[in-house]
Formats: C-alpha cells, sequence, structure tokens
C-alpha cells in the first residue's frame, strides 16, 4: 500500500483476529493422537522454522503434566521459559489458547489479570500457548512459544500445527 505521498510504509498494522476466528483455529487444530513421537517431530518443525527465520525463541511442548519437548533457541533467556510456563498454566487451566483467553477479556473492556483474579506471576494470557487437543478425548496439553510479541509467537505456534497436520493427513 503506497499512501498519496508516495512512500509505501515499512510497517502495516497487523491484522488482530477475531474471537471467532481464534476459535475455528481450536477447532481445525486437532490431532487423532498425540504420541511422544508427535512430540519429537512437532517439536523439531518449530525449531526448524524458528532457525530459518532466526527467531530468538523457546519452545515447549508438555501433555499430562510432563514436559515432553524443550528447546531454546539463540537470542532467547530464561525470561522465556517464565513466560512458557505462565502460558501454559492458562491453557492447562481454560482448555483454550493463551491468545484467545487474553481476547475474550479484552472483547469484555477489562484484562485477563483483573477478570480471572489469578496471580499474574503464575497465569498469563499472552498468545503463544496452544492447545494440543486430541480427537474424542479433549486438550491433552499445549505446545507454547515464548520471545516474540504475543501475536507473533500465536501465530507461529498456529502455523506449524498446520504444517504438521497437514503433513500427518
Amino acid at each position: 500500500m503506497t499512501h498519496s505521498n508516495g512512500i509505501t510504509p515499512k510497517f502495516t498494522p497487523e491484522i488482530t483476529p477475531t474471537i471467532e476466528e481464534l476459535q475455528a483455529q481450536e477447532r481445525r487444530l486437532v490431532f487423532k493422537e498425540f504420541t511422544l513421537d508427535d512430540a519429537w517431530r512437532l517439536g523439531a518443525l518449530l525449531v526448524e522454522l524458528a532457525r530459518e527465520r532466526q527467531a530468538p525463541v523457546a519452545v515447549d511442548i508438555h501433555r499430562a503434566g510432563q514436559q515432553l519437548f524443550h528447546a531454546a533457541l539463540p537470542g532467547s533467556t530464561p525470561d522465556n521459559d517464565a513466560w512458557i510456563a505462565r502460558k501454559r498454566r492458562v491453557v492447562e487451566r481454560y482448555h483454550s489458547s493463551s491468545y484467545l483467553v487474553g481476547a475474550r477479556s479484552r472483547a469484555k473492556g477489562t484484562t485477563f489479570e483483573d477478570s480471572s483474579r489469578l496471580d499474574p506471576d503464575v497465569y498469563a494470557a499472552h498468545g503463544g500457548s496452544f492447545p494440543l487437543t486430541v480427537e474424542g478425548v479433549g486438550v491433552i496439553g499445549a505446545v507454547t512459544v515464548s520471545g516474540l510479541p504475543q501475536l507473533e509467537d500465536h501465530r507461529f505456534v498456529v502455523e506449524a500445527l498446520e504444517e504438521f497436520l497437514n503433513k500427518a493427513e
């Protein structure tokens, strides 16, 4: 898009997904099963995509309270691990992506911190953690990325899940 002054802006504003779009992602991104090998392959895919983009992220996959995969890429810090834990707890508690939980609060004109009354040092409804849902079972865990702005973290996980699930078909 070029402005009337002939200058093309360097950055275009990101279009924030609607709650309906976020819910549709969760309905669409469902596994037939989720094994330890799946956790490894999904984690490796996230690391590969992050390396291609030189994204300074940490990646984590948890299932039923067990860490199945973790990787820290160059530029990530211990703070990313703390964010991962806080975002993952939101998915585990609400069975929705951490971004969707935050978006629902914002849609009501409040914040997650105010509406949930949960300790913000323990829970963070910021984008980047997505439920691992198994068909006929429900949410069994979470895949989480931290290191980018929250919408980018969310989109990064969704993109990897879409690619992973499309390969599995």
